[in-house]
Protein backbone atom coordinates (compact mmCIF):
# COMPACT_ATOMS: atom_id res chain seq x y z
CA UNK A 1 0.00 0.00 0.00
CA UNK A 2 1.19 3.52 -0.50
CA UNK A 3 2.51 5.75 1.95
CA UNK A 4 -0.28 8.16 1.17
CA UNK A 5 -3.00 6.03 1.90
CA UNK A 6 -1.84 4.83 5.42
CA UNK A 7 -0.95 7.77 6.68
CA UNK A 8 -4.27 10.03 8.05
CA UNK A 9 -5.36 13.28 9.30
CA UNK A 10 -7.89 14.24 11.90
CA UNK A 11 -8.98 16.23 14.71
CA UNK A 12 -10.94 15.67 18.23
CA UNK A 13 -13.14 17.70 20.22
CA UNK A 14 -14.17 17.76 23.54
CA UNK A 15 -17.09 20.03 25.98
CA UNK A 16 -16.26 22.23 28.63
CA UNK A 17 -14.45 20.47 31.90
CA UNK A 18 -11.93 20.38 34.00
CA UNK A 19 -8.36 20.43 31.89
CA UNK A 20 -7.87 16.62 33.00
CA UNK A 21 -11.12 15.49 32.09
CA UNK A 22 -10.90 16.97 28.89
CA UNK A 23 -7.69 15.37 28.19
CA UNK A 24 -9.05 11.89 28.85
CA UNK A 25 -12.09 12.49 27.13
CA UNK A 26 -9.82 13.55 23.83
CA UNK A 27 -7.77 10.76 24.35
CA UNK A 28 -11.06 7.95 24.69
CA UNK A 29 -11.63 9.08 21.04
CA UNK A 30 -8.41 8.71 19.07
CA UNK A 31 -8.86 5.74 16.52
CA UNK A 32 -7.23 2.65 18.66
CA UNK A 33 -6.61 0.53 15.41
CA UNK A 34 -3.52 3.15 14.51
CA UNK A 35 -0.04 3.90 15.62
CA UNK A 36 0.00 7.54 16.13
CA UNK A 37 2.66 9.82 14.79
CA UNK A 38 2.04 12.82 16.64
CA UNK A 39 -0.66 14.62 18.66
CA UNK A 40 -0.98 18.88 18.97
CA UNK A 41 -3.55 20.09 21.29
CA UNK A 42 -4.89 23.44 21.15
CA UNK A 43 -6.06 25.27 23.94
CA UNK A 44 -5.92 28.32 26.35
CA UNK A 45 -4.08 28.57 29.29
CA UNK A 46 -4.27 31.80 31.41
CA UNK A 47 -0.43 32.10 32.71
CA UNK A 48 2.96 30.45 31.75
CA UNK A 49 2.95 28.74 34.96
CA UNK A 50 -0.30 27.26 33.81
CA UNK A 51 0.70 26.61 30.44
CA UNK A 52 3.39 24.44 32.25
CA UNK A 53 1.28 22.87 34.53
CA UNK A 54 -1.44 21.88 32.10
CA UNK A 55 1.81 20.30 29.97
CA UNK A 56 2.88 18.28 32.27
CA UNK A 57 -0.76 16.85 32.70
CA UNK A 58 -0.66 15.96 28.79
CA UNK A 59 2.73 14.28 28.83
CA UNK A 60 1.54 12.14 32.02
CA UNK A 61 -1.79 10.96 30.36
CA UNK A 62 -0.05 10.14 27.16
CA UNK A 63 2.83 8.49 29.08
CA UNK A 64 -0.03 6.28 30.46
CA UNK A 65 -1.92 5.72 27.39
CA UNK A 66 0.61 5.00 25.05
CA UNK A 67 3.51 3.70 27.43
CA UNK A 68 7.13 3.50 25.67
CA UNK A 69 4.97 3.80 21.80
CA UNK A 70 4.46 7.60 22.81
CA UNK A 71 4.20 10.22 19.71
CA UNK A 72 5.20 13.30 19.20
CA UNK A 73 3.51 15.75 21.55
CA UNK A 74 2.74 19.41 21.58
CA UNK A 75 0.63 21.74 23.45
CA UNK A 76 -0.22 25.09 21.72
CA UNK A 77 -0.92 27.67 23.44
CA UNK A 78 -4.23 29.14 20.35
CA UNK A 79 -7.76 29.44 21.56
CA UNK A 80 -9.93 26.98 19.58
CA UNK A 81 -12.53 28.85 18.42
CA UNK A 82 -15.50 25.99 18.73
CA UNK A 83 -14.29 24.24 21.49
CA UNK A 84 -12.59 24.17 24.78
CA UNK A 85 -9.76 21.85 23.64
CA UNK A 86 -9.05 20.20 20.58
CA UNK A 87 -6.32 18.13 19.20
CA UNK A 88 -5.48 17.15 16.09
CA UNK A 89 -3.82 13.27 15.39
CA UNK A 90 -1.54 12.14 12.22
CA UNK A 91 -1.81 8.22 12.52
CA UNK A 92 -0.45 5.48 10.24
CA UNK A 93 -1.38 2.40 9.49
CA UNK A 94 1.54 0.34 8.49
CA UNK A 95 2.08 -2.67 6.74
CA UNK A 96 4.58 -5.27 6.41
CA UNK A 97 7.12 -3.08 4.31
CA UNK A 98 7.11 -0.28 7.67
CA UNK A 99 9.11 -0.51 10.54
CA UNK A 100 7.79 2.08 13.28
CA UNK A 101 10.47 3.11 16.58
CA UNK A 102 9.24 5.59 19.32
CA UNK A 103 12.11 7.10 21.20
CA UNK A 104 12.72 10.00 23.52
CA UNK A 105 15.48 12.74 23.43
CA UNK A 106 15.60 14.87 26.42
CA UNK A 107 12.45 14.01 27.39
CA UNK A 108 10.74 14.90 24.14
CA UNK A 109 9.17 11.44 22.67
CA UNK A 110 9.45 11.34 18.19
CA UNK A 111 8.49 8.68 15.57
CA UNK A 112 11.04 6.80 13.20
CA UNK A 113 9.19 5.36 10.16
CA UNK A 114 11.24 3.23 7.85
CA UNK A 115 9.88 1.31 4.69
CA UNK A 116 11.13 0.74 1.53
CA UNK A 117 10.67 4.61 0.22
CA UNK A 118 13.28 5.34 3.12
CA UNK A 119 13.63 7.13 6.65
CA UNK A 120 10.86 9.48 8.27
CA UNK A 121 10.80 11.56 11.52
CA UNK A 122 8.10 12.84 13.20
CA UNK A 123 8.77 15.24 16.28
CA UNK A 124 7.93 18.37 18.14
CA UNK A 125 7.28 19.53 21.07
CA UNK A 126 10.50 21.48 21.21
CA UNK A 127 10.89 23.93 23.41
CA UNK A 128 12.86 26.05 26.41
CA UNK A 129 12.33 27.88 29.44
CA UNK A 130 9.36 30.15 28.56
CA UNK A 131 9.26 31.41 31.53
CA UNK A 132 12.61 33.19 32.42
CA UNK A 133 14.35 33.60 28.77
CA UNK A 134 13.24 36.31 26.09
CA UNK A 135 12.32 34.62 22.54
CA UNK A 136 15.42 35.11 20.57
CA UNK A 137 17.45 32.66 23.46
CA UNK A 138 14.67 30.22 22.86
CA UNK A 139 14.87 30.36 19.46
CA UNK A 140 18.14 29.56 19.46
CA UNK A 141 18.07 27.01 22.43
CA UNK A 142 14.69 24.80 20.66
CA UNK A 143 16.90 24.81 17.29
CA UNK A 144 19.97 23.51 18.91
CA UNK A 145 17.65 20.59 20.36
CA UNK A 146 16.26 20.05 16.76
CA UNK A 147 19.94 19.96 15.74
CA UNK A 148 20.85 17.32 18.40
CA UNK A 149 18.10 15.08 17.37
CA UNK A 150 18.49 15.46 13.43
CA UNK A 151 22.49 14.47 14.08
CA UNK A 152 21.45 11.66 16.76
CA UNK A 153 19.32 10.16 13.99
CA UNK A 154 21.50 10.75 10.98
CA UNK A 155 18.48 13.46 8.95
CA UNK A 156 20.33 16.61 7.29
CA UNK A 157 19.13 19.58 8.74
CA UNK A 158 17.98 19.98 4.59
CA UNK A 159 15.88 16.99 5.52
CA UNK A 160 13.21 18.46 7.11
CA UNK A 161 9.78 18.91 5.33
CA UNK A 162 7.50 20.18 7.13
CA UNK A 163 8.06 22.81 9.93
CA UNK A 164 5.08 24.51 12.25
CA UNK A 165 6.98 27.44 14.20
CA UNK A 166 4.43 28.51 17.40
CA UNK A 167 6.10 32.60 18.48
CA UNK A 168 4.52 34.25 21.43
CA UNK A 169 3.44 36.75 20.76
CA UNK A 170 4.32 37.12 17.52
CA UNK A 171 4.25 40.80 16.28
CA UNK A 172 5.03 42.13 20.02
CA UNK A 173 8.51 43.52 20.37
CA UNK A 174 11.23 42.55 22.87
CA UNK A 175 13.68 45.50 23.33
CA UNK A 176 12.92 46.63 20.26
CA UNK A 177 13.20 43.22 18.34
CA UNK A 178 10.35 41.69 16.83
CA UNK A 179 9.62 38.81 18.15
CA UNK A 180 8.91 37.08 14.89
CA UNK A 181 12.08 38.79 13.21
CA UNK A 182 13.83 37.29 16.20
CA UNK A 183 12.90 34.18 15.45
CA UNK A 184 13.42 34.17 11.83
CA UNK A 185 17.28 35.16 12.41
CA UNK A 186 17.60 32.12 14.51
CA UNK A 187 16.04 29.84 12.13
CA UNK A 188 18.23 31.42 9.20
CA UNK A 189 21.55 30.79 11.38
CA UNK A 190 20.19 27.01 11.45
CA UNK A 191 18.82 26.70 7.80
CA UNK A 192 22.32 27.90 6.96
CA UNK A 193 24.69 24.95 7.92
CA UNK A 194 23.05 23.40 4.77
CA UNK A 195 22.13 23.72 1.24
CA UNK A 196 19.01 23.14 -0.13
CA UNK A 197 18.79 21.60 -3.43
CA UNK A 198 15.17 20.36 -3.01
CA UNK A 199 13.57 23.93 -1.37
CA UNK A 200 13.03 24.87 2.32
CA UNK A 201 10.76 22.97 4.40
CA UNK A 202 6.73 23.99 4.27
CA UNK A 203 6.15 25.96 7.21
CA UNK A 204 3.79 27.81 9.46
CA UNK A 205 5.15 30.41 11.56
CA UNK A 206 1.93 31.88 13.43
CA UNK A 207 1.30 33.55 16.68
CA UNK A 208 0.50 32.08 20.14
CA UNK A 209 -0.98 33.75 23.51
CA UNK A 210 1.45 32.03 25.58
CA UNK A 211 4.21 28.44 25.23
CA UNK A 212 7.09 30.96 23.94
CA UNK A 213 8.21 29.13 20.85
CA UNK A 214 7.16 25.44 20.28
CA UNK A 215 8.68 24.17 17.13
CA UNK A 216 7.01 20.37 15.31
CA UNK A 217 8.70 19.15 12.25
CA UNK A 218 8.86 16.39 10.00
CA UNK A 219 11.84 15.06 8.17
CA UNK A 220 12.55 12.72 5.41
CA UNK A 221 15.67 10.73 3.92
CA UNK A 222 14.77 8.39 0.74
CA UNK A 223 16.21 5.34 -0.26
CA UNK A 224 14.19 4.91 -3.52
CA UNK A 225 14.06 7.00 -6.67
CA UNK A 226 10.38 6.76 -6.52
CA UNK A 227 10.29 8.86 -3.47
CA UNK A 228 11.43 12.52 -3.47
CA UNK A 229 10.39 16.14 -1.75
CA UNK A 230 9.66 18.89 -4.35
CA UNK A 231 9.03 22.70 -3.68
CA UNK A 232 5.78 24.33 -5.04
CA UNK A 233 5.76 28.18 -5.94
CA UNK A 234 2.73 30.14 -6.18
CA UNK A 235 3.01 31.56 -9.36
CA UNK A 236 0.81 34.41 -7.65
CA UNK A 237 3.16 35.31 -4.83
CA UNK A 238 7.17 35.98 -4.34
CA UNK A 239 8.60 33.15 -2.38
CA UNK A 240 9.09 34.15 1.50
CA UNK A 241 12.73 33.54 1.44
CA UNK A 242 12.74 35.94 -1.45
CA UNK A 243 11.37 38.98 0.46
CA UNK A 244 12.78 42.24 0.30
CA UNK A 245 13.50 44.15 3.33
CA UNK A 246 10.60 46.55 2.96
CA UNK A 247 8.22 43.64 4.37
CA UNK A 248 10.95 42.48 6.96
CA UNK A 249 10.83 43.79 10.49
CA UNK A 250 14.07 44.54 12.69
CA UNK A 251 16.11 42.10 15.10
CA UNK A 252 19.60 43.15 16.59
CA UNK A 253 19.95 44.99 13.13
CA UNK A 254 19.04 41.72 11.15
CA UNK A 255 16.55 40.62 8.96
CA UNK A 256 16.74 37.35 7.95
CA UNK A 257 13.93 36.34 5.59
CA UNK A 258 11.24 33.11 6.29
CA UNK A 259 13.19 30.14 5.00
CA UNK A 260 10.12 28.53 3.73
CA UNK A 261 8.77 27.49 0.44
CA UNK A 262 5.00 27.92 -0.39
CA UNK A 263 4.20 24.10 -0.02
CA UNK A 264 5.99 21.33 -0.49
CA UNK A 265 5.47 17.96 -2.08
CA UNK A 266 6.52 14.15 -1.50
CA UNK A 267 6.04 12.28 -4.29
CA UNK A 268 5.50 8.21 -3.63
CA UNK A 269 5.30 6.53 -7.03
CA UNK A 270 2.05 8.02 -8.63
CA UNK A 271 0.86 9.61 -5.85
CA UNK A 272 1.92 12.68 -4.05
CA UNK A 273 1.73 13.97 -0.60
CA UNK A 274 1.42 18.41 -0.35
CA UNK A 275 2.15 20.29 2.43
CA UNK A 276 0.38 23.69 2.28
CA UNK A 277 2.68 26.58 4.75
CA UNK A 278 0.31 28.53 6.53
CA UNK A 279 -0.96 31.10 3.56
CA UNK A 280 -2.23 34.48 3.70
CA UNK A 281 -3.68 37.36 1.79
CA UNK A 282 -0.63 38.22 0.02
CA UNK A 283 0.18 38.43 -3.72
CA UNK A 284 3.77 39.04 -4.85
CA UNK A 285 5.18 39.87 -0.99
CA UNK A 286 2.54 42.75 -0.11
CA UNK A 287 -0.21 42.14 1.93
CA UNK A 288 -3.74 43.14 0.34
CA UNK A 289 -4.27 45.72 3.16
CA UNK A 290 -8.16 47.37 3.25
CA UNK A 291 -10.02 44.04 2.81
CA UNK A 292 -11.97 42.41 5.80
CA UNK A 293 -12.23 38.59 6.54
CA UNK A 294 -14.06 37.38 3.52
CA UNK A 295 -12.34 38.85 0.75
CA UNK A 296 -8.91 38.25 2.67
CA UNK A 297 -10.34 34.37 3.35
CA UNK A 298 -10.96 33.87 -0.32
CA UNK A 299 -8.22 35.18 -1.69
CA UNK A 300 -6.33 32.43 0.74
CA UNK A 301 -8.56 29.54 -0.75
CA UNK A 302 -7.00 31.00 -3.84
CA UNK A 303 -3.02 30.91 -3.07
CA UNK A 304 -3.58 27.19 -1.72
CA UNK A 305 -5.74 26.18 -4.93
CA UNK A 306 -2.72 27.36 -6.97
CA UNK A 307 -0.40 25.21 -4.90
CA UNK A 308 -2.27 21.89 -5.12
CA UNK A 309 -3.76 22.15 -8.50
CA UNK A 310 -6.02 18.69 -8.58
CA UNK A 311 -4.65 17.26 -5.50
CA UNK A 312 -7.68 16.57 -3.03
CA UNK A 313 -7.20 18.74 0.33
CA UNK A 314 -7.68 15.88 3.17
CA UNK A 315 -7.24 18.71 6.54
CA UNK A 316 -6.76 22.37 6.96
CA UNK A 317 -6.25 24.54 9.89
CA UNK A 318 -7.54 28.28 9.67
CA UNK A 319 -6.21 30.99 12.14
CA UNK A 320 -8.28 34.13 12.56
CA UNK A 321 -6.99 37.12 14.35
CA UNK A 322 -10.27 38.15 15.89
CA UNK A 323 -12.50 36.02 17.51
CA UNK A 324 -15.60 37.83 15.93
CA UNK A 325 -14.90 36.13 12.65
CA UNK A 326 -15.54 32.68 13.43
CA UNK A 327 -19.17 32.61 12.53
CA UNK A 328 -18.39 33.92 9.49
CA UNK A 329 -15.14 32.15 8.34
CA UNK A 330 -16.83 28.89 9.45
CA UNK A 331 -20.07 29.88 7.06
CA UNK A 332 -17.64 31.05 4.09
CA UNK A 333 -15.56 27.52 4.82
CA UNK A 334 -18.50 25.78 4.37
CA UNK A 335 -19.00 26.98 1.19
CA UNK A 336 -16.19 25.00 -0.28
CA UNK A 337 -17.49 21.50 0.54
CA UNK A 338 -14.69 20.04 1.65
CA UNK A 339 -16.07 17.23 3.80
CA UNK A 340 -12.59 17.28 5.76
CA UNK A 341 -11.54 18.09 9.09
CA UNK A 342 -11.43 22.08 9.76
CA UNK A 343 -10.07 23.23 13.02
CA UNK A 344 -10.66 26.91 13.97
CA UNK A 345 -7.80 28.41 15.89
CA UNK A 346 -7.61 32.39 17.36
CA UNK A 347 -3.95 33.74 16.27
CA UNK A 348 -2.50 36.66 15.57
CA UNK A 349 -1.15 36.52 11.94
CA UNK A 350 2.82 37.61 11.64
CA UNK A 351 1.45 40.53 10.00
CA UNK A 352 -0.76 43.11 11.63
CA UNK A 353 -3.02 43.69 8.55
CA UNK A 354 -3.90 39.75 7.75
CA UNK A 355 -7.27 38.43 9.34
CA UNK A 356 -6.65 35.04 8.29
CA UNK A 357 -4.17 32.49 7.67
CA UNK A 358 -4.98 28.63 6.60
CA UNK A 359 -2.20 25.97 6.37
CA UNK A 360 -3.04 21.87 5.39
CA UNK A 361 -2.76 19.05 3.44
CA UNK A 362 -3.35 17.53 0.31
CA UNK A 363 -3.38 14.28 -1.41
CA UNK A 364 -3.29 13.14 -5.13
Amino acid sequence: MNYCNKIKYNIFSTGKAAFPDMVDNLLRQLPPESNILRLAFFGTPATNEEYEMRHHILREKVEIKYGKKQPALSYVSQPPLNTPLIVEVHSYIPDSDDILIYKKLNGFPYVLLKNHYGRFLFSGGFQSDIINKPIERQSREVFNLVAELLELEKFPVNSIIRQWNYIQQITSYENNNQNYQSFNNARGDFYAVAEWPDGYPAATGIGTNLGGILVDLDAAVFNSPEAFATPIDNKLQVAAHAYSEKVLEVSRDKKATPKFERAKSITFGNRRLIYVSGTAAIRGEESLKGFGLERQLHITMENIAELTGQAKLVMLRVYLKNKTDFALSERLMNEYNLSIPISYMCADVCREELLVEIEGIAVD
